[in-house]
């Protein structure tokens, strides 16, 4: 377990707060001791929550063909058919994981293939779990194009904590399976765009891990 470089610079400067403050609280009020455990207690408890947030696992990366792996920690929310009509424009089977606070934020591929097609989209900050979450809210859209030719369409969406989206890929960039693509800070979902004739390995409510868990087979 190693902690994600998204988090270093913050976790750096929220210890440096913390220790000052309760530095300033000891010299000024000294005698207050109730309420210097209190805020003592209260910064551990805090750092230790933002710290588990940016927590990053080692794990083998998955290497099998034809297999769509979780691309987030979280819950599976939505599976359903829709119409995919931003990039392309066709019937899709959707599978959503929902990322709450207390689950590892970096996201991964859940196929090897090349980005064919990304773009960043601003918008609401609706909560995750809302229906129209997906096409109003700040999200980014990207496509990834496996050896076969098959297409798999992958969107982050930030939610009502969410306000920061990351991404580590362009248009051609190469991502193996299970490699990292983005991270979104403090909960937020991700959905996946599948192939009609994919699959379906997965159920709602179930618990998912990064690059862990099977989603769905590609036939």
């Amino acid at each position: 377990m190693t902690i994600h470089r998204e988090g270093r610079v913050l976790l750096f400067w929220l210890m440096i707060i913390l220790v000052v403050a309760n530095y300033l609280l000891y010299y000024f009020l000294p005698d207050e001791r109730l309420w210097l455990n209190v805020s003592m207690l209260g910064s551990i408890v805090l750092y230790l929550l933002i710290l588990q947030f940016f927590r990053n696992p080692i794990f083998p990366l998955p290497n099998e063909e034809g297999v769509i792996f979780a691309p987030a920690d979280g819950k599976v929310v939505v599976i359903e058919e829709v119409f995919e009509d931003e990039y392309l424009q066709e019937k899709r089977k959707q599978v959503s994981i929902f990322m709450s606070p207390i689950n590892v934020h970096i996201n991964r591929s859940p196929i090897k293939g090349v980005v064919e097609f990304f773009k960043y989209h601003p918008g609401k900050y609706l909560v995750a779990w809302h229906p129209k979450s997906s096409t109003e809210n700040e999200r980014t859209t990207m496509v990834l194009k496996t050896d076969q030719g098959t297409k798999i369409l992958i969107r982050q969406v930030a939610g009502a904590l969410a306000r920061r989206i990351k991404w580590y890929v362009k248009e051609g960039s190469q991502l193996d399976q299970g490699g990292e693509f983005g991270f979104i800070k403090f909960g937020s979902r991700v959905d996946l765009y599948l192939p009609m004739d994919a699959e379906i390995l997965c159920e709602i409510d179930q618990k998912t891990k990064a690059a862990r868990t099977k989603i769905a087979r590609l036939n």
